[in-house]
């Protein structure tokens, strides 16, 4: 089984940053990850928090170039303002590409999940997006992953993570 450490620097596109934790495990045919951190909005701050779970659906073959998995999470923004929670679901769609004669690969990937939006006070809403995003692993245990999003999510991420 796997586990995986990082760290993620993003950009939300709401004029502010981020800083959050992962950790992550593999159970069975299942990918499992929790992450945590900080939003700073400008005039102050709130918590993140999430989880997510992942499994293979989709298995590349001649018929079809790519792996997919299912995916389901949680989300939430708690703190200044008014707190948030997200319910992503989606498909990822990718492929790692081996550079040959080198130790570096890549994992080309999009994203499209429909979010149902849970804000304090207010109707559900439901978010729609697409995440597009690569990880490259230059040999041995560490990944660079840069992400963006478009749609109702947006913003750009990248992150160190170290696999084991």
């Amino acid at each position: 089984e796997k586990m995986e450490f990082g760290a993620m620097f993003s950009d939300p596109g709401i004029g502010s940053w981020a800083l959050e934790g992962e950790y992550g495990f593999g159970f069975g045919v299942y990918d499992i990850s929790v992450n945590g951190g900080y939003l700073d909005l400008g005039d102050g701050g709130a918590g993140t928090f999430g989880g997510a779970l992942r499994s293979r659906v989709i298995t590349a073959s001649e018929k079809f170039p790519l792996d997919g998995a299912f995916t389901i999470g949680a989300g939430a923004v708690i703190g200044e303002g008014s707190d948030v929670l997200w319910v992503p679901v989606g498909i990822s769609l990718g492929r790692r590409i081996d550079l040959e004669g080198a130790k570096t690969s890549f994992v080309p990937y999009i994203h499209p999940v429909i979010a149902p939006r849970f804000q304090g006070g207010e109707e559900a809403a439901l978010d729609v997006a697409l995440g597009i995003g690569v990880d490259i692993r230059f040999g041995g245990n560490f990944d660079i992953r840069v992400s963006g999003g478009i749609g109702d999510i947006d913003g750009v991420a990248i992150g160190l993570v170290w696999v084991r």
